[in-house]
């Protein structure tokens, strides 16, 4: 992973072990990945996106996906929805924080709805469609952050600014 002047060590006043350059004591941090999307809603139907990709490819998911650099978390969802969804959104507010540990992830969704109401599958999606509540695939949503995602934002319905949920109790440590 890092060239051959690199070792695996703790550095002095550490107490974990890193990647640490034998030449000029450069340190390569690794840290977690953080993930940005949001729920988005119109007309009161919540946008899903059928997945293109792997992992867990005809499955549907919010839209969202990993931050690049020099974005904000904001930006990074807008980004996120325009790519698998070619939706412009306007995000109202942080939705969630969740903690995918077993992957050194941190997810954090935001509340939005549609700018305008024009939308089709990016690159990444199959397609992309607005269900009611009880049109949800639930046997069909990518991964465990969606269902959260999902029923947090039901239940954050109706109220104005929100402070963010975290992981469900039984998936604190996942």
């Amino acid at each position: 992973m890092y060239p051959q002047n690199f070792s695996n060590q703790i550095p002095e006043g550490d107490d974990h072990t890193r990647a640490v350059c034998g030449d000029c004591g450069f340190i390569a941090y690794e840290n977690p990945k953080i993930i940005t999307g949001s729920v988005i809603e119109y007309d009161g139907k919540i946008m899903l996106c059928r997945r293109a990709i792997e992992p867990r490819i005809n499955f549907w998911t919010i839209p969202a996906g990993f931050m690049e650099l020099g974005e904000t978390p904001e930006e990074g969802a807008k980004r996120e929805a325009w790519e698998e969804a070619r939706a412009k959104i306007e995000i109202h507010d942080l939705l969630s924080i969740y903690t995918v540990k077993r992957i050194s992830q941190v997810h954090m969704m935001f509340r939005a709805t549609l700018s305008d109401p024009v939308f089709e599958a990016g690159p990444e999606s199959l397609e992309v469609k607005l269900f009611t509540w009880d049109e949800i695939p639930r046997d069909e949503l990518a991964f465990p952050s969606v269902h959260w995602a999902l029923d947090h934002y039901r239940e954050s319905l109706g109220h104005g600014t929100i402070a963010p949920h975290t992981n469900p109790e039984q998936w604190k440590d996942v």
